[in-house]
């Protein structure tokens, strides 16, 4: 990617949106508290008209699609107004589609195989997940020293709690999570906790370094 995904913002929510009606005031809730990318899941039917309606709404939201599994996904979410692509795994027809329209794409690893596949086709940052089951901060430490070029952005397992020993890590410049966008949280319009969790959040990304790497 010839521009950063991961330097945009230390902590990335992980949306699973079930009504694309809650996503302007979602995408509000998130940049009060200082979020400014998210990741838009395509779980649920809602997802590519949420992005559609933040995209349009919200520019200064950094806003991409996750759960992009085969490339007309990626025509589908660009379409809408998607600027990045996130995979569970790596996909080489992903990421060319990606490529070819113009947005970055985060894929996903879980192992050294997978890292050496995403060296050799250029790729500089990555998700790990789901990183909790992987071995968390202690297995992508391991992983970040061979590849020293390699960025990785953790998910899965990723909470409140342990997100500052990740961001301790100076290859991780960002986590993702969903403890701030809580599906619950959604569907009951509590927008106000959203941005204070969302606050909380950034405050232990700056507590943890990251905030200083990024900015």
């Amino acid at each position: 990617m010839s521009e950063s995904l991961l330097h945009r913002c230390p902590v990335v929510p992980v949306v699973v949106i079930h009504d694309a009606a809650h996503a302007l005031p979602l995408g509000e809730a998130l940049l009060a508290g200082g979020i400014t990318v998210a990741e838009i899941t395509l779980r649920t039917a809602a997802g590519i008209g949420a992005i559609e309606a933040l995209a349009t709404a919200l520019p200064e939201l950094h806003v991409g699609a996750g759960s992009v599994l085969v490339a007309e996904h990626v025509d589908q979410v660009v379409d809408a107004g998607a600027r990045f692509v996130v995979s569970p795994g790596l996909s080489v027809a992903v990421l060319a589609r990606a490529q070819a329209r113009g947005v970055a794409a985060l894929p996903g690893v879980a192992t050294s195989s997978e890292l050496m596949t995403a060296v050799g086709l250029g790729v500089t940052e990555v998700k790990f997940f789901p990183a909790g089951l992987l071995g968390g901060p202690a297995a992508i430490r391991a992983l970040a020293a061979p590849f020293t070029s390699m960025t990785f952005m953790p998910s899965g397992g990723v909470s409140a709690d342990n997100m500052a020993d990740y961001l301790a890590i100076p290859a991780v410049p960002a986590v993702s999570g969903s403890w701030m966008v809580d599906p619950g949280l959604l569907a009951e319009g509590r927008w106000d906790e959203v941005t204070a969790r969302s606050a909380a959040a950034i405050r232990a990304a700056r507590g943890s370094g990251a905030f200083q790497r990024v900015v």
